[in-house]
């Protein structure tokens, strides 16, 4: 939606849904999108632990253009590991890390695990060497196998050693999914003739399931296989691909805009149709009090929607209704061909309505929206957040959060209501906002999404927020309500992926496309991490320090 109310900030902290006793408290489950918050009841908290909680002091960063990763007093970092290094004799770590999760091999060991990251897209300049601007340069399958493998994503088996975040190289569960790994899909047709397709790309944010599988979300497919665009008389148009693959392989555009899970310990993934086909930003999961799953996911293009599943079975991604919303009116709408007369004019039957998602919920009167991108569930209050990054066709160039509230606090409910709970521009000091992760005590943190082309252009509408940040919201004591930048990323790049370690002791974080705009390797834009090639790779950080342990404390509070 293009029109925002402004909230000072007595009332913006009221929004949010200040913390007081006898709170409601949600989940049996929120481990999605960053959301690892055990249920507490503020109840149960004395004053004097309250009051301890609120004198929390952060001193926020200026906005820089900087050539690193900085970070405000309280916090530190280390890399973990960086695009091309070596995970097993056979395998590498692939290009532009995006989402990040992690879950422990044991429970009771909150520092061996299994971290999941997604590889969202290549610059084929650093990966294949394949450059734009040479126009009497032509890809080669070469180049091409080359970027398929450094897509998808990669499991690492990490363990915190002297207070450092390490990847146990070559360990058995390290592994490779690529634009090459052959998958199921979760459906009872096929599509395009195929029950198995090849590959996973574009993966953007994601989750975790219940059962302890990854989530990742295939987001801008378009770019690798083209896709098939449709006209009032359903005869489809084959559009080009950016990236060129089509032209050595014959995949269907089809097989690909899907939320993939992957067995972490076997590596086995499947695609689940149900969920519809968009540029999935992520999914985030819901589980009821009867086991059936609620599942959250924005189609992040300019003009797109918001979805919802509910399955009707337990512990299902297959079987149930996917819904689209309807802003305007507060309501989910089915997407459903068998009961909607609309649905069944246009479409054949309920697959190609999965297919074609974005068809079907124009035509039901969804409600266009801003790139919808992460989405998170509150765990005190249950308020769904969700970042509209932008949408520069129409004007709104800094973006918003939006806050749903299901009815009766019940995620399977089909109407809601929904407001602005903030907007971005110079006023509340972030801009385009992508990645949101709750942490233990129920601060917001948000990562922001200003284009590199776009950064520290004189006159620019980005100009004042220079380089790309991580902000957290307080949610007690003087701060509560402010947007404090605690992070700045290095040049070019964007922070994503934000993840808080199951002690709360450290912030898994993505640092995406250092050096973008680079044309020439030898001279390239940005120099982090400031490896001896001097050449900028994406990496996976460990924020840790004092303020990262104070900010999770009332998770730890004995009671």
């Amino acid at each position: 939606m293009n029109t925002y109310k402004k909230y000072n900030r007595k009332e913006f902290i009221s929004f949010l849904g200040k913390v007081t006793l006898g709170a409601t408290i949600i989940p049996p489950f929120l481990n999605s999108c960053g959301n690892i918050s055990t249920p507490f009841k503020i109840g149960d908290i004395s004053n004097k632990q309250l009051d301890k909680l609120k004198k929390i002091s952060l001193e926020g960063l200026v906005p820089t253009d900087e050539d690193d990763l900085m970070l405000t007093k309280g916090l530190n970092y280390h890399t973990i590991i960086k695009w091309n290094d070596k995970i097993s004799n056979d395998d590498t770590f692939g290009f532009n890390c995006d989402f990040t999760c992690f879950i422990p091999l044991d429970p009771k060991n909150p520092n061996d695990g299994l971290l999941w990251v997604n590889h969202e897209y290549i610059n084929p300049l650093f990966v294949s060497g394949y450059n734009y601007r040479d126009i009497e340069q032509s890809k080669t399958k070469k180049q091409v196998d080359k970027e398929m493998y450094n897509v998808g994503g990669s499991i690492v088996r990490i363990r915190k050693e002297n207070e450092k975040w390490k990847v146990v190289h070559n360990d058995p569960y390290n592994r490779r999914i690529t634009a090459k790994t052959p998958m199921k899909l979760n459906w009872d047709q096929s599509l395009k003739g195929k029950t198995n397709v090849i590959g996973t790309l574009a993966n953007c944010s994601g989750g975790i399931t219940p059962w302890n599988t990854f989530l990742t979300c295939e987001e801008n497919y378009d770019s690798y296989y083209g896709d098939n665009l449709y006209d009032t008389n359903n005869n489809p148009t084959k559009i080009a691909s950016y990236y060129g693959w089509d032209k050595f392989y014959d995949y269907p555009p089809e097989h690909y805009g899907w939320v993939v899970e992957i067995d972490p310990k076997k590596g086995e993934a499947q695609k689940h149709i149900a969920l519809g086909r968009f540029a999935h930003e992520c999914c985030t999961l819901f589980q009821l009090d009867d086991n059936r799953i609620v599942a959250y996911t924005g189609d992040d293009k300019n003009d797109e929607h918001l979805y919802k599943f509910v399955s009707s079975k337990p512990n299902s991604l297959k079987e149930g209704t996917l819904y689209v919303a309807d802003m305007i009116k507060g309501k989910w709408l089915a997407l459903d061909w068998e009961n909607q007369s609309i649905l069944k004019s246009k479409f054949k039957d309920q697959t190609e309505v999965l297919i074609r998602a974005r068809e079907a919920s124009k035509l039901l009167g969804a409600t266009e929206l801003n790139r919808p991108e992460d989405i998170e569930i509150d765990p005190i209050t249950g308020n769904i957040f969700v970042s509209l990054t932008n949408n520069k066709p129409k004007g709104d160039y800094h973006g918003s959060i939006l806050k749903i509230e299901e009815k009766n606090g019940a995620f399977d409910s089909l109407t809601f209501t929904s407001s602005t709970y903030i907007a971005g521009g110079e006023e509340s000091g972030f801009s385009c906002p992508d990645n949101l992760a709750f942490d233990f005590s129920g601060n917001l943190w948000i990562t922001s999404d200003m284009s590199g082309y776009s950064m520290n252009k004189i006159d620019g509408p980005y100009m004042s927020f220079k380089n790309n940040s991580l902000f957290v919201i307080p949610r007690y004591g003087n701060d509560a309500g402010k947007v404090i930048r605690v992070a700045s990323a290095p040049r070019d790049a964007e922070l994503t992926g934000p993840w808080f370690a199951p002690d709360g002791k450290s912030l898994f974080l993505s640092v995406q496309h250092p050096g973008e705009r680079t044309t020439d390797l030898n001279n390239p834009t940005s120099k982090w991490p400031f490896d001896q090639d001097q050449i900028p790779k994406p990496s996976v950080v460990a924020i840790t320090g004092d303020l990262i342990e104070k900010m999770n404390n009332l998770n730890k509070i004995e009671r």
